[in-house]
């Protein structure tokens, strides 16, 4: 006797309004910050015109000097999904 066989239906996602991912774009963190504190605290347990904290000052001012990176792209991410979930979702039923 062969053994019986059972079809499971694919598992079907609810019905969503729109597909979209959150914030996609997200700045960088500004690498300046640790250095700043830094220097915040060593102004604050030593005074503002201490000399111990002039290699920090300069640390700081070296680094907010560099270039900042160019635009990144803006991600795609949403055009896409935007583009592709009727495909996704399949044929709308047109109520009458």
């Amino acid at each position: 006797m062969p053994p019986k066989t059972t079809k499971t239906a694919a598992p079907r996602l609810p019905p969503l309004q729109k597909l979209r991912v959150r914030r996609p774009n997200q700045a960088q963190a500004n690498p300046c910050v640790g250095i700043m504190t830094s220097m915040l605290g060593c102004w604050a347990s030593s005074g503002y015109s201490a000399q111990g904290c002039m290699a920090l000052e300069q640390s700081l001012r070296a680094c907010m000097d560099q270039a900042k990176p160019k635009d990144q792209k803006k991600n795609t991410i949403n055009y896409h999904l935007m583009r592709l979930y009727p495909k996704i979702r399949g044929a709308k039923k047109i109520d009458k």
